[in-house]
This record gives structure tokens, sequence and C-alpha cells, in this order.
């Protein structure tokens, strides 16, 4: 797709996708079963957040429970049975799939705020983990549980990005053990930026990504961008792409909207450009 597309209309055919005040709010979509992912739903789920990139009219993405559940994972019945027997090819074409979803996440330039509450659990955790804001109730349990499956615990960037968020001997232990993180522990190792009660979650959420979504959009956008692109730098690396990130930043009218703002001591209004 090209620049300039509109997502507000977009009606996907795996999950539910709402935009309002350009926040949008997706769910999976199969409560009965807690959420579990398909074939199908993946492929999906990868080509929106790589559409995002083009998107003019979201700014922020919710990821949002439904029914009581964030997302139990690969359906058993539809991903994981259907796997048995495949030639390796397939395997490996199937497991990038799953890894492109969280590098299209990852690279989209919007925030995404991640609300759990139920089971985040399997390719549901690496959703949480690979949102860049984590808000869960004191109830969700998250677990890396692919040991238990008889799988590595190294499935869609976990081995590399759980470690960064909860430190190398939690993250260990979660990826060999695959047992359930509570959501008190994930708060204080920092895997949740705030519990909140079922009825308050995604209120909240809604809270914070109304707040980003006021902008400076752009800016949010470049702060993403170093995020993950300063993964792989060295200190003076970092150091310099960030001179260059907000000198770009210092170009655009919101930078000045907040000069002007704070002389007239008002509250900036943001634009995006």
């Amino acid at each position: 797709m090209t620049e300039g597309i509109k997502l507000a209309d977009f009606k996907p055919a795996h999950f539910l996708w709402d935009v309002t005040d350009r926040v949008a709010v997706l769910r999976l979509n199969r409560p009965e079963r807690k959420n579990p992912l398909t074939f199908e739903s993946y492929a999906e789920l990868r080509d929106l957040f790589r559409n995002l990139v083009y998107a003019t009219d979201v700014d922020v993405v919710v990821l949002a429970s439904n029914g009581g559940n964030f997302c139990s994972g690969g359906d058993v019945h539809d991903i994981i049975g259907p796997l048995i027997g495949l030639p390796m090819k397939d395997l490996l074409a199937f497991t990038r799939m799953t890894g492109d979803l969280v590098k299209a996440m990852i690279s989209c330039g919007k925030p995404i705020i991640a609300a759990v509450d139920g089971v985040a659990v399997g390719a549901g955790a690496i959703l949480a983990m690979a949102a860049d804001l984590r808000l869960a109730t004191p109830e969700a349990k998250c677990a890396f549980l692919f040991t238990r499956v008889g799988l590595a615990g190294c499935d869609m960037g976990a081995c590399a990005m759980l470690p960064r968020i909860i430190g190398q001997g939690r993250a260990a232990e979660l990826l060999y053990t695959g047992r359930v993180m509570t959501a008190a522990e994930g708060e204080r190792w920092g895997f949740w930026n705030a519990l909140h009660g079922v009825d308050a979650l995604e209120a909240e959420a809604l809270v914070l990504a109304r707040r980003l979504a006021a902008g400076p959009c752009f800016a949010h956008g470049v702060t993403k961008t170093q995020l993950l692109q300063e993964w792989d730098m060295g200190l003076l690396a970092a150091i310099e792409a960030e001179a260059q990130a907000q000198a770009i930043c210092m170009q655009t009218k919101d930078f000045e909207r907040a000069y002007r703002a704070f002389v007239a001591k008002q509250k900036p209004v943001f634009a995006g450009d």
C-alpha cells in the first residue's frame, strides 16, 4: 500500500477494529476460546501493522482484551495440530510469518498499548511484550509457555526482547519453565507499566492512548524508531543518531507550537507536523 492511507474504515475478517479520535482499539474476537490466533489472523495482523506505517488517521493502537481474556496463543486445533508433520520449508514459512508480526508491530511507527485481562500466554504473551506500553489487571496471567509444548523459549523475538524488559535471569526462568508470571511479579519487574482493576483497565488504556494521540505524534514516531534502532548501536553511534533525530524534530511545526504556547503560558496543541 502507498503513503497516506486511511484505516479508520478498515474491516478485518479475523479480529475487531475500531478507530475513534485517531486511537484504534484492536481485539481478537474468539472470546469463547480465550481469543486464540489462527494462520489467517496472524497474517491479517501482520499486514495491518505493516500498513499502519502509512496510516494518516491512526496515531495510537490499543490491543485490548475481549470476554475477560487477552489471547491464549496459537489455536491448538487450527495451528498446533496442522503443524505436526509439515516439511521444514513450510514450518519455517510459518515461524517467519509469526516473527514478521512482531517486526511489523515494532516498526509501525505508532505507539502500541496492550491492555491485558485474563490470559496472555504463548503468542499472546508475545503480543503484549511487543507493545510499547503494557497495562494489566491484578488477575492477568502471562506465560511464555513454549517449552511446555516441546518448543524452545526463543519464539518471535522473546529471547531478545524479554531480557531487556525484565532482566536476563528473570526472563531465562520464564522461558525455560513456561510458568505463569503473576501480575504482581510483572509489575515489580517492569513488564507491566501499571495494574488496574478489571472495570478500569480499558478506560485507563484509552486515557493513556488519547494522551499520546494528542501529540506530538511525529516526535512519538521518531522516539519509537530510535528505541528500535538503538538496540544494535554502540553508545557513540546512538548519541549521534539521537542528535540527527532531534534536529529533524526541531524543524517541525509542533516544536514551534510548543515554544509559542510556552511563551503565551498556554498548553500546546500539537498537529503532528
